[in-house]
């Protein structure tokens, strides 16, 4: 692949598609849509507008995060508030694929309406070929998939979408997002679900329970990243087990911890990661998470397992 020849003639399609218009980026804070965003400002400057959505489901601080990181690329990132429509639409789903098709109907309506504030007619997004080969094979719905299945999103959302990645896969995304001048912390970060920490709550979403799997999300993070996993991170399960806290019965939380190794996502092997570091994870998420009392290491290539657990 010829990535500064790649990155030239996408910059001039989107010049070329756009034209006079005004387009929106949809900017997550993963590589694949930094990459996009970069590119689509190259091609556009200020006839871009940046967003990205706040839907209460990301990481701890990132929208902030992002937004600083951008801002020194020249980048502008407006944040929107988007958690009440969020939490509303995925308000007592507990099936795998419901939850996912309500969260891209909440991701394409919310851009809908920044669009529409913007008046713009096009929203760039960083689709890849993981997430259309996925969704058409019936593995799971990624949330920025539409027309390869069907969907009109002029007809359904009121604009075109642009995808300048949506050929590539994630490794082929670092190394265009390298050459843009993204910083490592982005071109080399852990990929994240679009549908975030939804992705990683067994049951329904509600913002107790964000709030949980992100504070262990942290713990998991921080002891894996000497490793360099390709993804490393925290589940929480429906059910719950009987612990201990304070010398007393207690029937917590279950958080599964999952690090896999891969390279563009569609197969995947569990990490090897060193009993010192599992035990580290451990104590520190029954520690800091009280309400948790039992922690699990998840054993499963992909395949027969995915990588998320929705």
């Amino acid at each position: 692949m010829n990535v500064k020849k790649l990155i030239e003639t996408q910059v001039e399609e989107i010049k070329k598609t756009v034209g006079s218009g005004k387009a929106i980026s949809a900017l997550s804070g993963g590589v694949d849509s930094s990459a996009c965003t970069v590119l689509a400002h190259r091609a556009l400057g200020p006839q871009l507008k940046s967003v990205f959505i706040d839907h209460g489901l990301m990481r701890a601080g990132e929208p902030q995060e992002i937004a600083k990181i951008f801002a020194g690329l020249g980048i502008a990132v407006d944040i929107a508030d988007k958690k009440k429509e969020y939490f509303a639409a995925l308000k007592g789903k507990a099936d795998p694929e419901e939850k996912r098709k309500a969260f891209r109907y909440a991701f394409y309506s919310s851009f809908g309406k920044e669009v529409l504030k913007s008046k713009a007619r096009f929203l760039i997004q960083g689709t890849i070929a993981a997430d259309i080969i996925e969704t058409q094979k019936g593995v799971k719905t990624q949330h920025n998939i539409l027309e390869q299945i069907g969907i009109d999103p002029e007809k359904g959302f009121g604009f075109k979408v642009i995808e300048p990645l949506k050929e590539l896969f994630k490794h082929e995304v670092r190394l265009v997002a390298k050459e843009l001048g993204l910083p490592e912390s982005i071109w080399n970060r852990m990929p994240f679900p679009g549908p975030a920490l939804a992705t990683r709550i067994i049951g329904e979403v509600t913002p107790e329970r964000v709030d949980l799997v992100r504070a262990a999300t942290v713990i998991v993070e921080e002891e894996a990243a000497a490793h360099k996993p390709f993804q490393a991170f925290a589940v929480l399960l429906e059910d719950k087990g009987t612990g201990i806290v304070g010398g007393k019965r207690s029937f917590g939380h279950i958080i599964i911890v999952r690090s896999v190794e891969s390279r563009d996502a569609m197969t995947a092997e569990p990490s090897p990661l060193p009993w010192a570091t599992l035990m580290k994870i451990s104590k520190r998420i029954t520690t800091d998470l009280p309400q948790v009392t039992r922690v699990a290491y998840e054993l499963t290539g992909k395949p027969p397992a995915t990588i998320e657990y929705i």
